[in-house]
This record gives structure tokens, C-alpha cells and sequence, in this order.
């Protein structure tokens, strides 16, 4: 196989993306591109090389003889230029840029404020990026450095690049318009909501994980969920559409008032929304010490990563959450 001089790392990135997952509409999805842009990637490369890499029929694609020797060297390259890029993306003079994906939400307020306290030298700033599906793009691109969210909601090609500590189980909420039937009650079993339709995000791309938690416990319980609305920007616009279609809303027990609806908590289980601090594999920064410890600090005063007796959440997520084969986990704060 002929060498050129320089080999364009998207190019190789694209190749690994298409090995890897056998499927030209998944490692587009994976690498956030359009699949021709993708295509046009991998035949510029074969071009290049001058060699096939995979060959495509309607029905599947297989990688050549040449691609499974390019493979293993293209994935050095590229973990290479992840840590070259980590390294010079950690000056401790750089603000880490912390996701806590609403102002509204308390669990990654609460750990940011500790970790300002615990390192008052360093800058930690705050972005609302809205979701983690949605970070985790930026995060893997260098353009966030942490953020919050349900790790296992994630496709796995997102996870294998990214790190976790868990935080909290978050116990859910629903939050009902105030002359709904249930919200008289202190508290709403989860039974009583069969038949209704509540919201739980569809229709926004960057919050898929949640989404995804909020359809497992649906369908346990004869929950429909909320069809797919068109993205609201802004809290007052999101308030508008809910109070224009009454729907229910699945929360958590800390989610901010809405004008005209109450918040009760889910009870018989109690759901828990799994909330972990999730960065970028191999990213070094002082920043990220100090909000790991607070997180380790706060969840242990907290009680946050106790589970209430009868407690519902899904399995995969149990698995993410103690660390048992979830891709990038670490389940304590640096140096544990």
C-alpha cells in the first residue's frame, strides 16, 4: 500500500468511524456529519492510499484486507491527536467550561458553587447547553470541558470518548397544570398517570437521554409519551407551549417552578434520573480536580447516591452508575 506524505487525521477519523460500526448512516451520525461529506472522506482516503477499504454492497459493508491493517494504526494516530490535544487544551490559566445544561437545575449549580470554593484560583464557567446528548458533542469537539447528565442515555460511540463519576440519584417529579386531578396530592403514584400523555422531550435533539429514561418508565406503566413538539428556545417559550398543550411534564424533584402548574414528586417507585459529571477522556485541568471533589464531597454529605427503598431505574443505568463495564467510568473523585 503506497504511503502519501500526509494523511488529513478527519480522513482517518472517518475511515475508523466506518470500520468500527459497519454502517456509513451510523459513523455519520457518530461523527455528527452528513453521510455524503462522510462518503466523500473514506474515497478521498482510498484515493490516497490507493487501496480499496471497504467493500459496499445495498446490504452491508465489509472492510478489505487493507483496511484491517490501516485500522489499528489509524486509531494511534487518532488517540494521539486526542491527547495532543488534551495536553494543550489543559493550561491551568484556561477557564473550564462547565455545562449544567438549565439554570434552573440544582445538582450541577450545587457542585460548580463547591468546586469555585474549593478552588477560588481558578475559573469555572457555567454554559446551559441544554441536555447531555447535546454536550456531548461539544465536549468530544474541546468546545465544553464538563457537564451533567445520564451517561448510560448515550450511544455508546459517544461514551467511548468521554469519562464519568456518578453523582446523584435524582428522584423525578411530574409537574401538572394546577387544576389537573392530581395535583391536589402531596405526592403522585406513578400508576395514576396511566393514560395520560406527558412530556418527557421528544422533539428535542439534544436531550435524547432523557427521552430515552422517560419512554422506559412510560412503558412499564401505560404512560404515553408526549409526541415529538417543536423545539422550544427559552424558558418562557417552553412555559407557553406546555401551558398551550397541558400536558404533563416529567421532571425532577428540583426542577423550577412554572407559572400556573405545580410540581409533585413520583412515588410507588420513587423514578431516579441518574445524574453523573461527565468530561472528555484524558482531559487534564485543575478546574476538573476541584469539581470532581465537590461532586464526591456533596454526594457523600448528601446522601445523593443512596437509593430510596422500592426505588425504580432502568438496568443500564445501574450498571453505569457502580461502574460495572461502563465505557469511561470513574467512579471516585482524583486520586481514589
Amino acid at each position: 500500500m503506497p504511503v502519501p506524505a500526509d494523511i488529513d487525521p478527519r480522513l482517518l477519523r472517518a475511515f475508523v468511524a466506518v470500520a468500527e460500526e459497519l454502517h456509513f448512516t451510523r459513523a455519520a451520525a457518530r461523527l455528527y456529519v452528513a453521510q455524503q461529506a462522510l462518503s466523500r472522506d473514506v474515497r478521498r482516503l482510498e484515493r490516497e492510499l490507493g487501496a480499496e477499504l471497504f467493500v459496499r454492497t445495498t446490504r452491508q459493508v465489509t472492510p478489505t484486507a487493507d483496511a484491517e491493517r490501516l485500522l489499528p494504526y489509524a486509531r494511534r494516530v487518532l488517540a494521539a491527536q486526542d491527547d495532543l490535544r488534551a495536553a494543550f487544551a489543559s493550561g491551568p490559566s484556561r477557564p473550564l467550561l462547565v455545562d449544567l445544561n438549565s439554570p434552573g437545575l440544582v445538582t450541577g449549580r450545587r457542585v460548580l458553587h463547591r468546586a469555585r470554593e474549593l478552588a477560588p484560583d481558578r475559573e469555572l464557567m457555567a454554559r446551559y447547553e441544554s441536555g447531555l446528548t447535546g454536550a456531548a458533542a461539544d465536549l468530544l469537539a474541546g468546545r465544553l470541558d464538563a457537564s451533567f447528565g445520564r451517561f448510560a442515555g448515550l450511544d455508546p460511540a459517544l461514551r467511548s470518548g468521554l469519562e464519568q463519576q456518578p453523582v446523584r440519584h435524582e428522584p423525578m417529579a411530574v409537574v401538572l397544570p394546577e387544576d389537573h386531578p392530581l395535583a391536589a396530592r402531596a405526592e403522585v403514584p406513578v400508576a395514576t398517570l396511566a393514560g395520560e400523555t406527558v412530556y418527557a422531550g421528544a422533539g428535542n435533539p439534544r436531550t435524547l437521554e432523557w427521552t430515552d429514561l422517560g419512554s422506559r418508565l412510560f412503558a412499564e406503566h401505560g404512560i404515553r409519551l408526549a409526541p415529538p413538539l417543536p423545539l422550544a428556545v427559552g424558558d418562557e417559550e417552553f412555559e407557553r407551549i406546555m401551558a398551550k398543550t397541558r400536558h404533563p411534564v416529567l421532571a425532577v424533584v428540583d426542577f423550577p417552578a412554572m407559572p400556573r402548574t405545580v410540581r409533585r414528586p413520583l412515588v410507588d417507585p420513587v423514578p431516579l434520573s441518574p445524574v453523573s459529571l461527565v468530561w472528555r477522556r484524558g482531559l487534564v485541568h485543575p478546574g476538573l480536580d476541584a469539581l470532581r471533589r465537590a461532586a464526591a464531597e456533596l454526594a457523600a454529605a448528601e446522601g445523593w447516591l443512596r437509593r430510596p427503598h422500592g426505588s425504580w431505574m432502568p438496568a443500564v443505568d445501574e450498571t453505569a452508575m457502580t461502574g460495572a463495564g461502563g465505557s469511561g467510568t470513574r467512579t471516585g473523585p482524583p486520586g481514589s
